[in-house]
């Protein structure tokens, strides 16, 4: 047995401070043993039913009345951790609380780790390490797209995918290893075009995964979306329609956004992360041209930019040159007219024909015309229906799952070229290993301790 299971942990569950109830929770071998001793109810915890919630009183070791209690009862193997466990709802506070945490903690048990709990689950066998993960994205998740991508991954989608492409792998080695058992006999189980067309197949099905990073990406971490565009263009009226709210400072003196304006925005149940940026001009202000500096450098890290044109100008030469400056970023970009609602000449927004690979609207910011269909261009600029809609699709969310699929594909690739050249067996398997070893990092049948900390220290302590 490992040493894990001998402690018992203990943490609060929930946010400190004022609130109608907190959670304590303790995990391990003889917890709720531990817990009866200052549990008093109608019966001791021990002979409590599991999954069952008791109504009785934590006292302290002086017999004193700490606080009235729910606890409930987990036992093992049917408990988030696979352990014994126990979960005291108290009254919210935080002297209750933590006057409840430090009386276990002094009987015996050991303030838990970050992500301790959700390690052990993950120790225990009840959970694989794609779930842990997706335990912290879903506590995390902003937008509804993020929480079912998480809920998805919890699911074991990810991991049921990624078994599938081992089996694959696993059966191939196994025919392999087989022949060379017999190589003196020159006995061929399997065709090595056969072989070469069945690894192409299992890298393609890896590379898919890969591909998929690019949007799975977003729909984790969101979309950074910058408003750019000169002075008095419209950028801050457009974020305070986007948002419904007067965010931004806005008046007809151009230059009066000089520093970043950050927000979040949900559409269609995808996170955009928006920034109001200093407008571009050619500027001798000291701070004006900081705050351009700034616009550029957030520039180089977004996602998607919304370039704001002024119609009612009469020259867009400068317009030109900045959407000129923005396209070396190799961004997406959506050119958006502003100020419709005013008189200006619509012939001479023919000068922009020339960048037909940039969606280009007509709104009015201030008045609210085609504000929806700017909405609907911005979630189609990085979304595609068709993915969205798929109850197959499974998308990778997570930087580390996409650089665990890319030493696999790239060791699929060498064994694909070693079988391309009729190389011996040894080859091909060492090959095929390392891209299965590959796989079994991202749902931690191989793991090392560095890995582990990585992901369980980002956890909150309690979960």
């Amino acid at each position: 047995m490992r040493i894990y299971e001998e402690d018992i942990i203990a943490a609060i569950a929930t946010p400190v401070g004022d609130a109608a109830i907190s959670i304590v929770r303790l995990s391990g071998k003889n917890s709720i043993s531990l817990v009866d001793k200052f549990f008093r109810g109608t019966i001791t915890l021990k002979h409590a039913q599991p999954n069952s919630i008791n109504y009785g009183k934590i006292i302290d070791i002086n017999g004193s009345t700490v606080d009235e209690v729910l606890a409930a009862v987990f036992k093992a193997p049917k408990s988030y951790t696979a352990e014994d466990m126990v979960e005291i709802n108290c009254h919210g506070g935080w002297y209750i609380t933590n006057k409840i945490l430090e009386i276990f903690l002094k009987a015996g048990a050991r303030l838990a780790e970050p992500g301790e709990f959700t390690k052990r689950a993950f120790l225990n066998g009840r959970i694989d390490l794609t779930q842990a993960e997706a335990i912290a994205d879903l506590i995390q998740s902003k937008s509804d797209l993020a929480r079912k991508t998480s809920i998805e991954q919890l699911q074991g989608n990810l991991s049921k995918k990624i078994n599938e492409i081992s089996k694959k792998i696993i059966d191939l080695l196994g025919i392999i290893e087989l022949e060379l058992d017999f190589v003196e006999e020159n006995i061929v189980l399997k065709e090595h075009s056969t072989l070469l067309d069945e690894i192409n197949k299992i890298s393609n099905e890896i590379l898919e995964l890969i591909k998929s990073f690019g949007i799975g990406k977003f729909y984790r971490e969101g979309v950074k979306l910058i408003i750019v565009g000169k002075p008095n263009s419209g950028k801050s009226s457009l974020l305070n329609t986007l948002l419904n709210e007067n965010r931004a400072i806005v008046t007809p003196i151009p230059g009066t956004t000089r520093d970043l304006i950050e927000e979040n925005l949900v559409i269609n149940g995808a996170l955009f992360k928006i920034v109001d940026t200093a407008g571009l001009r050619h500027s001798e202000d000291i701070i004006e041209m900081e705050g351009i500096r700034r616009t550029y450098e957030k520039v180089e890290n977004c996602d998607l930019i919304l370039y704001i044109i002024d119609v009612t100008t009469t020259n867009f030469n400068e317009d030109i040159e900045f959407i000129h400056t923005l396209s070396k970023y190799q961004k997406k970009i959506i050119l958006v007219f502003n100020k419709i609602d005013l008189n200006f000449d619509r012939s001479s927004l023919e000068i922009f024909k020339k960048f037909t690979s940039y969606p280009q609207l007509e709104i009015s910011a201030l008045k609210h015309i085609n504000i929806q269909t700017l909405f609907n261009e911005i979630f189609n600029s990085i979304f595609w229906v068709s993915s969205l809609d798929s109850q197959t699709s499974i998308f990778i969310t997570n930087e580390r799952h996409k650089q665990a699929l890319t030493k696999s594909y790239e060791a699929l690739k060498i064994a694909e070229s070693s079988a391309s050249k009729m190389m011996s067996g040894e080859f091909i398997a060492l090959d095929l290993r390392n891209a299965l070893n590959a796989l079994e990092l991202i749902t931690g049948k191989i793991t090392t301790d560095e890995i582990l900390n990585n992901i369980f220290s980002k956890f909150c302590i309690g979960k």
